[in-house]
């Protein structure tokens, strides 16, 4: 079975083809979607400001980090298994978007880069990560988490 064909088969499978057709279903998961979007941007604007010295400089970046990490991990899953709901319903339509593989792409490195570099930097104490590192990783974290934003933005533009 190739990849077409199974979104074929999830998006016109009987339980999605009446969460599809329910006039309330998918705009409360797409709410919901967007609000653990809120939490994932809310959190990593707070760290990302920070570590590019724009906002909160009297406290310390690994705390900051420390306390919006559970706000981004609580963010990505609801993001996650919405967008999974999301998907099943025009999984057909979303195969041929190229904004919604661009956004897959994008989710999969920042989700890679959040939980490697980016929280060694944003955790590391003060003096052992210069200055323009910081920005740096900052400006590349900022740069994919808008990346998946403005994909999922432009897939309902087909």
């Amino acid at each position: 079975m190739s990849l077409l064909e199974f979104c074929r088969w999830l998006q016109y499978s009987a339980p999605l083809h009446t969460m599809r057709e329910s006039p309330i279903f998918f705009p409360i998961v797409a709410t919901i979607h967007l609000m653990g979007l809120a939490l994932i941007g809310g959190a990593v604007l707070v760290v990302d400001l920070r570590l590019l010295g724009l906002a909160l400089q009297n406290q310390p970046v690994a705390g900051l980090a420390h306390d919006a990490e559970r706000w981004l991990f609580r963010g990505l899953v609801v993001m996650v298994t919405t967008g999974i709901l999301l998907f099943m319903c025009f999984a057909t339509k979303y195969y041929y978007l190229t904004f919604f593989w661009v956004k897959m792409a994008a989710l999969v490195v920042v989700v890679v880069f959040t939980w490697s570099v980016h929280r060694r930097v944003a955790l590391a104490n003060d003096g052992d990560v210069s200055p323009i590192r910081r920005r740096m990783v900052a400006l590349v974290s900022m740069f994919l988490w808008t990346t998946v934003a403005v994909g999922g933005r432009y897939i309902g533009f087909p």
